[in-house]
């Protein structure tokens, strides 16, 4: 089981929202790298980095940063925000990235994912945010009529492997994973399942652990970890062991 760090970027700095609502900001550290960086040096295995900005207004807004980040740290970077065309797809995986992560344009333009999944096997990632099991996009502040578990089919019969599937309700509250859908899609899909929002302890780390035999392989930590709810030593030994 994966346990993959967040770092959020917002006007390059390191921030963390609640609900995905830019007015409920936290900004945690001034320096992304410096905290990519002590993640690194924790044990994590992969990275994820999120550009808050690009989500919202489209395009990547804070790609110097994230560029730095990806070189700077040697385990793989997973990118999303506001990555809408093959240009910036293919830019952010010749710099360093390791795998990109696809939200708005898999509902606006699912044949751009297919043609990335052709062009880079293995390196694109689909993220699937969802409120009460239909897809959020926009940075989350558009509300498709697409439902979850048939996007992310739709997405295993383009090619993608990988999903990370996001209840926007729970993200940055610290209430507790929904488990009941991360189950409902993990038994529904082909693909691997990143979970994503809510997690709050260790035993929440140990309840995503017992649905890895069901495809779940892996969770990202947030709020937890800034707030020091979750240390992320602990949660790896405990990934290891579950």
């Amino acid at each position: 089981m994966l346990i993959i760090p967040a770092v959020d970027i917002r006007g390059g700095q390191c921030v963390r929202l609640v609900h995905g609502e830019l007015s409920k900001e936290t900004v945690y550290h001034a320096d992304p790298l410096e905290v990519a960086l002590r993640f690194e040096a924790e044990g994590a295995s992969r990275i994820h980095l999120v550009d808050l900005d690009g989500a919202f207004q489209g395009g990547m807004q804070n790609s110097a940063v994230i560029e730095q980040i990806a070189r700077a740290v040697k385990v793989p970077v997973q990118v999303g925000g506001g990555i809408r065309d093959e240009a910036r797809a293919s830019e952010l995986l010749d710099r360093g990235v390791s795998r990109v992560i696809l939200g708005t344009v898999a509902v606006t333009s699912p044949q751009l994912v297919e043609a990335l999944c052709r062009r880079f096997p293995g390196q694109v990632l689909v993220g699937i945010d969802a409120r009460a099991g239909r897809v959020a996009i926009r940075g989350w502040v558009e509300e498709s009529e697409q439902n979850a578990i048939d996007l992310a089919l739709k997405m295993g019969d383009l090619g993608v492997k990988e999903i990370i599937y996001t209840d926007i309700n729970r993200d940055g509250t610290l209430q507790g994973p929904n488990l009941a859908a991360l189950e409902e899609m993990a038994k529904a899909v082909s693909q691997q399942v990143i979970a994503s929002g809510g997690v709050s302890s260790l035993n929440d780390i140990e309840r995503i652990c017992l649905l890895e035999s069901l495809g779940v392989s892996g969770v990202i930590l947030g709020q937890a970890l800034y707030t020091g709810r979750v240390d992320l030593r602990a949660a790896l030994t405990i990934a290891v062991c579950a």
